[in-house]
């Protein structure tokens, strides 16, 4: 597990921007897995800047992203294909066929987890999947006391995560109480993980990924056992830590 520590937020989202367009230039052809939250936002910001400036194009990239919620269709506001095409689709050249979100208002969601789950199989699995940590140390919408081995899945979130999230809704109250998520095992698949964490607010979450046991009551703890995970991560929530460059 590499840890690089970076100044602050701006370059945190710099750094990994620069990370993914590496990599999006060396296999045009890149499987990426991508999150949504307040935390990708500046690395979205960045990779729109240099494709406008520099034309790296994304035409032949395939895009997961890791979950959706139960219950608003696509064109909603809240929903995260909404905020991937506002956030970054829309402003590359991708192909808006080959950017894919699990699917949250269908009736069947069980047929729709195993779906996603093929759909990933089928295309070779992910190379590089972006990650964030929540604060109960969450990756996806898998919430603490999530099995190591589930895939694809219907969960219901955390109220911490509600909490978390509502500063994108209206009031707590219209934000969705479930999810559909890639497991943890099929997070585990990517050839490769990029972890960004950024605030003081996610300082207890960090130290317990790189202090702590690994344990599905703190479901972050998992990447200690893959092979290639990059943590990128600013000084305030590095602050006081013991890591490794």
């Amino acid at each position: 597990m590499k840890v690089i520590e970076v100044k602050d937020y701006a370059e945190m989202s710099q750094k990994a921007a620069e990370y993914i367009i590496q990599k999006v230039c060396q296999n045009p052809r890149i499987k990426l897995g991508l999150a949504t939250g307040g935390t990708p936002i500046g690395t979205y910001k960045n990779l729109i800047e240099d494709h406008k400036k520099n034309g790296t194009s994304y035409q032949n990239v395939t895009t997961f992203n890791l979950d959706e919620y139960i219950g608003l269709p696509g064109e909603n506001k809240n929903s995260y294909r909404y905020y991937m095409n506002e956030q970054l689709f829309n402003h590359i050249d991708i192909n808006l066929n080959k950017t894919n979100i699990p699917k949250g208002d269908i009736k069947d969601m069980e047929a729709e987890c195993l779906r996603y789950e093929d759909l990933i199989s089928k295309h070779g699995g992910i190379d590089l999947q972006i990650l964030g940590i929540g604060s109960n140390g969450h990756i996806g919408f898998n919430e603490p006391g999530t099995s190591f081995n589930s895939i694809t899945h219907i969960v219901k979130l955390a109220q911490s995560t509600i909490n978390a999230n509502a500063r994108f809704f209206n009031r707590v109250e219209e934000v969705p109480t479930k999810a559909i998520t890639m497991g943890i095992s099929s997070i585990l698949k990517s050839k490769e993980i990029l972890l960004l964490v950024s605030g003081e607010n996610k300082k207890e979450a960090l130290s317990k990924l790189l202090n702590g046991e690994i344990n599905e009551s703190f479901p972050a703890s998992v990447l200690k056992n893959h092979p290639c995970v990059t943590i990128i991560a600013d000084k305030a929530a590095v602050a006081g830590l013991k890591v490794h460059s």
